[in-house]
């Protein structure tokens, strides 16, 4: 499920501010920046994120800066003068200028650094209470998009029982065609006259347990009914009860498909296999 959080503070001369992002994963896939001074500090961090944040590709970026907002950096001295001491040395035996030569060593790895030291208590939990903060606002963010996820998931369902109710008055319809067309059927093979009443029936029979769907109708309306009783009481992990009666709710559709014999009957089925297909695709955004 999507997300976003953002929350700021201050320690002595220092802002800290911290940015929760996330996107739709079945699993929990964080990834975290945060200064060198905290780094060892990363596994009690991904302890407090997953419990705010069930499930989802999350990131987390906390930056830590002086209040004037220079960059808290040192710059390893020995270092940038070997390298400025062997490219000069290399530059005048080609005869190539040292223009730049500054800037240039400046961008070689290592050469500056953030400034690394021991995570001091009282500021990792001012950065702590920070982090709170915006995991806090994602999970506002996050309930407001559940709201309209919701009014959606119901919206599909309610449709779908509408769909089913329209099916009704052509139930009859078909089955009174069904009978005619065997009785022409038979009567061409037969004769009109060597019709057997008691055959007849017992094909018309046959043929009606096969068209008969009205085990599907109720098993269907029950799943629709038990889909939205489940968003009335959520509970943790809810989009996974919600996905595995979309599956039962597809079954029941496909038998109604395969067992409507008519065309009307056909098109009220697409629609709601369209319906559920929307169903489908917003549970991917369900916790």
């Amino acid at each position: 499920m999507t997300g976003y959080g953002r929350a700021s503070g201050s320690f002595g001369d220092k802002n800290i501010s911290v940015e929760v992002r996330a996107l739709n994963s079945k699993m929990t896939d964080l990834k975290i920046r945060l200064p060198g001074d905290f780094k060892e500090k990363e596994l009690e961090l991904r302890k407090l994120v997953t419990d705010h944040a069930e499930r989802g590709k999350i990131d987390v970026l906390i930056d830590v800066q002086n209040a004037d907002g220079a960059a808290m950096v040192s710059l390893n001295e020995a270092l940038f003068r070997g390298y400025h001491r062997e490219l000069s040395r290399i530059a005048g035996e080609l005869g190539i200028g040292q223009t730049d030569m500054l800037q240039a060593i400046l961008r070689i790895p290592n050469v500056v650094a953030a400034t690394a030291g021991e995570a001091d208590e009282e500021e990792w939990s001012a950065v702590c209470q920070v982090v709170t903060k915006a995991l806090d606002n994602f999970k506002k963010f996050r309930l407001h998009e559940g709201k309209a996820l919701e009014a959606d998931l119901r919206l599909r369902v309610a449709n779908i029982l509408s769909l089913l109710a329209e099916i009704s008055p052509f139930e009859r319809e078909r089955f009174e065609r069904m009978r005619e067309r065997i009785r022409n059927n038979m009567e061409e093979t037969l004769g009109k006259e060597s019709l057997d009443a008691n055959r007849f029936e017992q094909e018309i029979l046959y043929y009606l347990e096969k068209m008969d769907i009205t085990e599907e109708k109720v098993r269907l309306e029950q799943h629709c009914n038990y889909f939205l009783e489940q968003m009335e009481h959520p509970k943790q992990s809810v989009g996974r009860s919600l996905g595995f009666i979309s599956q039962e709710m597809g079954r029941e559709i496909n038998t109604l498909g395969a067992k409507a014999y008519d065309a009307e009957i056909q098109k009220f089925v697409v629609q709601m296999k369209d319906e559920l297909e929307k169903i489908k695709e917003q549970l991917a955004n369900v916790l």
